[in-house]
């Protein structure tokens, strides 16, 4: 059978620095293949030379084949494909989707501006398709806006903006990297159900190795702009022929924690609740937990259970009615004036899901992680850089790294440099809210292994809140789970994630 689209020596190149390829690729209808590779390794290079997107200093050469036509990438016949025959679903629905439109109406002008439909006929077609991808009240929905919407909502909304031209191949880059497992598994079987049903071609771009190895009949393996190895999906993960597929497939092997006796106990919560203005009901409500120095407490549940709610009442950092206890030390952060909030703050440190985002981009990293020594007046300034070349080899970076900024760095380097930001105040508590959730099974396992480190070699207790059972298994000594606000089970990490409990 021949290709849909074929690579044919597909080369990226700045300048003369080559980036990508050449790479040489084939996908066909009805068949989903797995792009897989760490942060850098080319992924999204590959998606944005097949969509002709490429930013600006970047140029393509080689050949696509459409359909047998020879197409060279870039030009205006490769331009004339995007959105119609060739559709990207991308990685953020949160940044993808503007804030300020109502969903509905962005995907009517997709519609209009793909298939020419009047705006009565795009408006039918806009509820249909987000009837057909399962999202509730399609005719409530249609005016909500995206912040109104949840993640797996905001997932599907970017599937219909992708499905609106009517498209034969779907570009589904890193789709489910934000979502939990349930709302992910959810995603990819709609995805695989569209391509069984509409034989569409789909390219799965994704760091999720038992993801793919579910989902792509063949799969092709990336590493630094090279592919090292490609064939049937199934015999590449049962029979890794390349020591760097061997590599990747070992980091998504996560070692259990290495035992460590707790301490004295330095956070107590009691009774906590959350109340959102104008909500129907708290997003948090009656929760209590411990947690001790040199332990880690995992904090589990599906997106929109209220971890992330709790995580940031943690810091007080909420707007709504917030009520309970919030001990550190003994001392109530929910009573606390503002003088004595900033000292207490000084002692929680918090990391971010998103370091990209999380990291000002017009700082260098030497003024990124020496920012809360300045805030918190901590030492003359003329010792700021010896204490930042400390601090980022404490997290394992290289002290030269100071004077880069956040674009030059990786994935797992940005995360890194977050968690010696947070560090930065020497606290007794360390708040993750899904710090690994973006990273790559490589990047993934190497913060892992450091949080590990750290909160061992410096007595941390560390709040770890994620929807990544395997990470929790990973790191945590306890585990709670939440679900609809409420803390469901609290205990030894096995007994819980491996004891039956439902989660959510």
């Amino acid at each position: 059978m021949s290709a849909l689209l074929s690579l044919c020596g597909l080369e990226v190149s700045t300048g003369p620095r080559r980036l990508l390829g050449p790479l040489d690729l084939d996908l066909h209808a009805g068949d989903c293949l797995g792009l897989v590779g760490e942060s850098g390794s080319g992924k999204s290079l590959t998606v944005m030379s097949l969509l002709g997107l490429l930013p600006p200093g970047l140029a393509a050469r080689g050949m696509l084949h459409w359909q047998g036509q020879a197409i060279a990438p870039g030009g205006r016949d490769h331009a004339a494909l995007r959105g119609r025959a060739i559709a990207w679903m991308p990685q953020d629905p949160q940044a993808s989707l503007h804030p300020l439109r109502r969903v509905g109406a962005l995907l009517v002008e997709s519609l209009r501006v793909l298939r020419g439909l009047d705006a009565a006929a795009a408006r039918r077609e806009a509820l249909a398709l987000f009837d057909r991808l399962q999202l509730p009240t399609p005719g409530e929905l249609f005016d909500r806006y995206p912040h109104q919407l949840s993640g797996g909502q905001r997932q599907r909304v970017l599937l219909a903006l992708a499905l609106a031209g009517q498209p034969r191949l779907l570009l589904a880059d890193e789709p489910t990297s934000a979502l939990d497992p349930r709302l992910a598994k959810e995603s990819l079987d709609l995805i695989d159900g569209l391509r069984r049903e509409l034989g569409l071609a789909v390219l799965l771009v994704s760091h999720d190795l038992p993801l793919v190895a579910a989902y792509a009949q063949r799969v092709a393996i990336l590493r630094r702009g090279e592919c090292v190895e490609a064939g049937d999906a199934a015999h590449v993960f049962a029979n890794p022929a390349h020591a760097y597929t061997r590599e990747l497939l070992a980091a998504d092997r996560l070692p259990a924690p290495e035992p460590s006796a707790p301490g004295p106990r330095l956070l107590e919560v009691d009774a906590l609740s959350v109340h959102y203005p104008r909500a129907p009901a708290p997003s948090v409500s009656e929760a209590s937990l411990s947690l001790h120095r040199g332990e880690c407490l995992a904090l589990v549940g599906e997106s929109g259970s209220g971890k992330s709610t709790l995580g940031r009442a943690l810091l007080r950092l909420m707007r709504g009615d917030t009520r309970g206890r919030i001990l550190v030390d003994g001392e109530d952060l929910l009573q606390a004036g503002r003088v004595r909030l900033r000292a207490l703050r000084r002692r929680i440190g918090v990391v971010f899901q998103d370091p990209y985002a999380s990291l000002d981009p017009r700082m260098r990293i030497g003024d990124i992680v020496a920012e809360p020594l300045r805030i918190h007046a901590l030492g003359e300034r003329g010792e700021y850089p010896a204490r930042v070349a400390a601090l980022l080899g404490a997290v394992g970076l290289d002290p030269a790294l100071a004077d880069r900024w956040p674009h030059q760095l990786s994935g797992g380097q940005r995360q890194r440099v977050a968690i010696a930001r947070a560090l930065a105040t020497d606290p007794d508590l360390l708040v993750c809210d899904e710090a690994v959730s973006a990273l790559d099974a490589h990047h993934r396992a190497g913060v892992l292994a450091l949080l590990g480190r750290l909160k061992r070699e410096r007595g941390l207790a560390l709040l770890f809140i994620t929807h990544d059972f395997s990470a929790a298994r990973a790191l945590a000594e306890r585990t709670a789970v939440i679900a609809g606000g409420r803390l469901q089970a609290c205990g030894d990490t096995a007994s819980v994630l491996g004891g039956g409990v439902k989660i959510g």
